[in-house]
């Protein structure tokens, strides 16, 4: 059985704007193990369903595809994003 796993897009961290958040990416996993090849020492194996990846606008577009398909999925939440605040202090001092 074919399992999927639906991640949340994390932002760049270049990326300051919010223009893609919220975004869903489906991949699958990985039926066979990776073997090196006898000639270049490469890795690799004969499973392609790792190489596609789908973008889905919500959550549940990405779970109705896996329903409509029979696959079974995991969710995997992005992590929670840490705001950065930088605390300056400014003191006046009166002379006379």
């Amino acid at each position: 059985m074919t399992i999927a796993r639906i991640s949340e897009l994390e932002r760049k961290t270049t990326q300051s704007g919010k223009a893609n958040a919220g975004r869903w990416l489906l991949e699958f996993e990985r039926q066979e193990a990776l073997r090196p090849d006898p000639l270049t020492g490469w890795n690799g194996s004969g499973d392609t369903r790792p190489q596609v990846k789908l973008n889905f606008a919500t959550k549940e577009a990405a779970v109705a595809y896996c329903d409509r398909h029979g696959l079974q999925y995991h969710l995997v939440p992005a992590r929670p994003e840490r705001l950065k605040f930088r605390l300056t202090l400014i003191i006046s001092v009166e002379v006379p």
